[in-house]
C-alpha cells in the first residue's frame, strides 16, 4: 500500500507483543476501565454517557482510560489493565491475528464527519502524489479513517506513493498540518476548522461522500469475567447517549462535555465538535456492520495478511442488540431519536 507498508508488515503480532513488555506493570484493572486510543470525537457517547449518568441508569460506572495507540489499548485490555477497549475495528482485527480471543458488539459512529485537510500549496486530489499524511499510529483509528476515506474518494496509496508520518492523537496531527512538518490528513470537523483558521484547505468533505464506515466498538476478552448483563447494560447506556446528543435541547450540555474533554477554547470550535458528534451516528443501528468490516479486513490485510483469516463471524457479537431490539427498548429509543 504504502512506503511504510515494509517497516509494519508484522504489526499486528510483534506491536502487541511489545506492549506487553512496556506495560508489564500495569496495575489491576477497575471493575469497568475503558481504554481507547483515538482522543477526538469518537469519544463523544462515552464521554457524554459518562457525564449525564446514562450507564449509572444501569448500575454501571465505567471509567475511561486514553492510551497512546491502538496497539497499547490492546495490550492494555490484554494485560488485565482494563475491562473493555472502545477500539476501531483495524485494531481488533490485528488483535485477533496476535492471539486474542474478542468479542466486539455496539458500534457508536457508522458516518465518517471528517475532511480531507491539505497544507497551502496543494490544490487538488492529483496534487496528493507522494505527499505525506499524519497519522496517531499505523493501523489504529485514524489510519483506518485515512484508509477508508481514500478508498471512498477513490486514490490508491500505493499509486499516489503516499507516505505515512506517525504524529500523534488528533490534535497533534492538526497542529503537524499547520506548522508543515505534514501535507494532509483526515479530520473531524472540529479539528478542519482548526486547521483551515490558520491556513490550510479542505479537498472533500467525507460527510457528504457515501461511505458506510463504523469507526469504534465495545470489545472485551471472551475469556473474561465480564457478565452478559453488563454487556446490555453498556450497550443501553450508549444508545441513551446517542439519543442524549440527537437531542437539541441538550446542545449546551454537549458542547461543553466536549470542549471539556478536547480542551477547546472557542465557541465556534465547540460547535463544530457538536456537529460532528451528532452526524457521526445519523441513526441507532449500533449492531456492528459485517459489510463494513469485510471491507475493513481487506484493508487491514494490506499490513498483514493473515487478518484476512479472521474469522468474522467468532468476533462480531451482535446478540446484545438482538435482544434489546426484540425486547421492545431499541424500537422505543428509536422514537426518542426521531427515527
Amino acid at each position: 500500500m504504502c512506503r511504510a507498508r515494509s517497516r509494519y508488515s508484522s504489526f499486528a503480532l510483534s506491536s502487541v507483543i511489545l506492549s506487553f513488555f512496556l506495560l508489564g506493570d500495569v496495575k489491576a484493572a477497575s471493575p469497568l476501565l475503558i481504554a481507547y486510543g483515538g482522543h477526538n470525537e469518537t469519544m463523544a457517547p462515552l464521554w457524554v454517557g459518562i457525564a449525564k449518568g446514562s450507564f449509572r441508569k444501569h448500575g454501571l460506572d465505567p471509567q475511561v482510560l486514553q492510551t497512546r495507540s491502538g496497539q497499547i489499548m490492546m495490550a492494555t485490555l490484554a494485560t488485565g489493565g482494563a475491562s473493555l477497549v472502545w477500539a476501531a475495528p483495524s485494531s481488533a482485527l490485528s488483535a485477533t491475528v496476535g492471539g486474542m480471543k474478542l468479542g466486539c458488539f455496539a458500534a457508536g459512529s457508522s458516518k465518517m464527519a471528517r475532511e480531507l485537510i491539505v497544507r497551502k500549496g496543494i490544490g487538488s486530489i492529483e496534487d496528493l502524489r507522494g505527499k505525506t499524511f499524519g497519522v496517531q499510529s499505523i493501523g489504529g483509528g485514524g489510519w483506518l479513517s485515512m484508509m477508508v476515506a481514500l478508498d471512498g474518494l477513490g486514490v490508491e496509496p500505493d499509486k499516489y506513493k503516499l507516505n505515512l508520518r506517525v504524529i500523534g492523537d488528533t490534535a497533534t496531527q492538526t497542529q503537524a498540518l499547520i506548522s508543515g512538518n505534514t501535507d494532509a490528513a483526515i479530520l473531524p470537523y472540529s479539528f478542519a476548522d482548526i486547521a483551515k483558521r490558520a491556513g490550510a484547505r479542505s479537498l472533500a468533505d467525507l460527510g457528504t461522500v457515501k461511505i458506510t464506515y463504523q469507526a469504534t466498538v465495545f470489545c472485551y476478552q471472551k475469556n473474561s469475567a465480564i457478565p452478559f448483563e453488563t454487556i446490555v447494560g453498556l450497550t443501553k447506556g450508549l444508545i441513551e447517549a446517542l439519543v442524549y446528543i440527537e437531542d437539541q435541547s441538550h446542545k449546551r450540555e454537549v458542547i461543553e462535555v466536549l470542549k471539556k474533554n478536547l480542551r477547546l477554547s472557542r465557541e465556534e470550535d465547540g460547535e463544530a465538535s457538536y456537529r460532528v458528534a451528532r452526524q457521526q451516528m445519523p441513526s441507532l443501528d449500533v449492531a456492528l456492520n459485517p459489510e463494513v468490516w469485510r471491507l475493513i479486513q481487506r484493508i487491514v490485510a494490506r499490513l498483514n495478511p493473515k487478518v484476512q483469516e479472521v474469522d468474522l463471524e467468532q468476533l462480531i457479537m451482535n446478540n446484545t442488540v438482538k435482544s434489546l431490539e426484540e425486547s421492545g427498548f431499541l424500537p422505543e429509543m428509536r422514537k426518542k431519536f426521531g427515527q
